[in-house]
């Protein structure tokens, strides 16, 4: 029977960084089975100590398979406490800065909360883009598209909407979305307001088999969510980027974060909220 390993993510803030880079190390790892914890804003000795106790009594629990622990935290006196967890301890900070400091002849500052800090600038800019976002949601305004970074064009469920949102969370860029309807496919042309901006537009796309499992979560047993309608769609779909030459991305495998880095790379669009 296989074992689950306890693996716990430690930082003096959110948790995102570490929890980031270790789930990146462990999905090298398909046959693990991974019970994850994140402990966050672990900016004192006294909750340094808290952490140390929950983790030791895991481990007590867990017997010999002694729990991974990942740990993004930056002051000198928290990480030596870390260390003395009772288990598999992986300290990115100081994996990477030691190095850093001598190659660039300089001491870190060992301050806490950078990487995330709020910078009103940024702060605002993706607030704006989020709310741009929802306001172009599915063509329902086509006001201010001159405003626009990009302009996803899409069937239904291929991921336009959360692909517009995290570009606006993560990147504060300006993303609206149209989708390719019924409407449009008889006409085989797309909105003025949308061909306007055609530098601006950028195409996604799936698989028909698995659209249809999305649209049946949806809609179950409906025309909408027929493999021969999402078919239809798609092939619908090609020929209209095809014919404006609009660069088009098939999602069927990918999840927001690569369908997001790849339409800032084919577009040339750069992060506005660092």
């Amino acid at each position: 029977m296989q074992q689950t390993r306890g693996v716990f993510f430690l930082s003096d803030r959110t948790g995102i960084t570490a929890e980031t880079l270790g789930n990146m190390l462990l999905t090298q790892f398909d046959g693990v089975q991974f019970e994850r914890f994140t402990l966050p804003f672990i900016n004192s000795r006294q909750k340094a100590a808290e952490a140390v106790t929950r983790i030791n009594a895991y481990a007590r629990m867990a017997g010999r398979a002694k729990p991974l622990v990942f740990s993004t935290a930056v002051d000198d006196d928290v990480r030596v406490l870390l260390q003395a967890v009772d288990g598999v301890f992986i300290d990115f900070f100081d994996a990477f800065i030691a190095r850093l400091e001598k190659t660039l002849g300089t001491r870190a500052s060992h301050s806490i909360g950078l990487a995330h800090g709020i910078n009103p600038g940024t702060y605002y800019r993706r607030i704006e883009a989020v709310n741009y976002a929802l306001a172009h949601d599915d063509g329902v305004s086509m006001r201010n598209y001159g405003n626009a970074d990009v302009i996803l064009l899409a069937p239904s469920r291929c991921g336009k909407t959360p692909t517009c949102l995290y570009l606006g969370l993560q990147y504060g860029i300006y993303a609206a979305n149209v989708p390719l309807t019924e409407e449009i496919f008889e006409s085989g042309r797309l909105p003025p307001e949308v061909l306007a901006q055609k530098s601006k537009l950028y195409g996604l796309t799936t698989e028909a088999e698995r659209l249809s499992e999305i649209r049946s979560e949806r809609l179950p047993n409906s025309r909408y969510a027929s493999v021969e309608q999402c078919r239809q769609e798609i092939y619908e779909t090609d020929c209209i980027f095809r014919s404006l030459g609009i660069k088009a991305l098939n999602t069927a495998r990918m999840s927001v974060e690569e369908i997001a880095t790849v339409i800032l790379q084919d577009m040339g669009l750069k992060s506005l909220a660092r």
